[in-house]
């Protein structure tokens, strides 16, 4: 994700659970991106628009649709 922009905010690993939770952002749009064994193929994102409201997103396609409604919003 920070090759393409985002930028990471904040990282934090459960040992227990080996779950690793990534928080990105980029302009106003924010996601949460955990990772089960650092391994992304399954990745599961939560995603938060300018005002705060959920994202439902269930793969980096609707990732994708997400982050540019949230951009063409901004105009």
């Amino acid at each position: 994700m920070d090759s393409i922009g985002f930028r990471l905010n904040a990282t934090q690993t459960n040992k227990k659970s080996n779950v690793t939770t990534n928080h990105y952002f980029f302009e106003t749009f924010n996601f949460f991106e955990k990772a089960k064994d650092n391994d992304t193929r399954y990745s599961q994102f939560l995603c938060f628009d300018m005002y705060g409201e959920k994202i439902n997103v269930r793969s980096l396609l609707d990732l994708q649709a997400a982050f540019f409604e949230n951009i063409s919003q901004l105009k």
